[in-house]
């Protein structure tokens, strides 16, 4: 296990030592105990998982869809964009997934987990509101365009104005 020699910063909860890297598995169905420090990803159910980073023990479900996560497999690593930010658990840890590397980031204010919470559900709402649709006009609606003989045409083809 790879760890950080700085502490953790999750709230309320006693220090201990931040992991920095994680592995990944590529599994069909969740296993019913996740083990630490690994990021298990099941493509058919579009989902990642994994036991909290900060060494909470908690579950820490990301659902891979354009909306929430979308996950990077580049043969060897993985990643997850965007950040993954536990603000439902105590712990509230805010870190990177980014090619086998945990990068820890600021813990957000109260404020600003509001403020990301707000601009999910916002992206979520967009990605699936029903598309806009054009108003229909009818034929008595429709601008009525002027008909142009043939002569009309080539003379205008050769500029010279009628």
């Amino acid at each position: 296990m790879k760890y950080e020699k700085t502490m953790s910063r999750c709230k309320g909860l006693p220090s201990r030592p931040k992991r920095t890297k994680y592995s990944h598995q590529f599994i069909e169905h969740l296993p019913d105990n996740l083990d630490d420090g690994v990021l298990y990803i099941s493509v058919r159910y579009a989902t990642a998982a994994h036991r909290c980073f900060c060494g909470c023990g908690r579950e820490v479900v990301t659902p891979l869809h354009p909306t929430k996560w979308k996950l990077t497999f580049d043969g060897v690593t993985t990643s997850l964009h965007p950040s993954v930010g536990s603000w439902s658990l105590a712990c509230k840890s805010h870190y990177w997934l980014q090619d086998g590397r945990i990068d820890w980031a600021d813990m957000f204010t109260d404020e600003q987990i509001k403020a990301a919470q707000s601009r999910d559900l916002r992206d979520q709402v967009n990605y699936f509101a029903p598309p806009a649709i054009a108003p229909v006009t009818t034929a008595a609606e429709k601008p009525k365009k002027k008909s142009v003989s043939l002569v009309e045409k080539l003379l205008g083809w050769m500029g010279v104005k009628w």
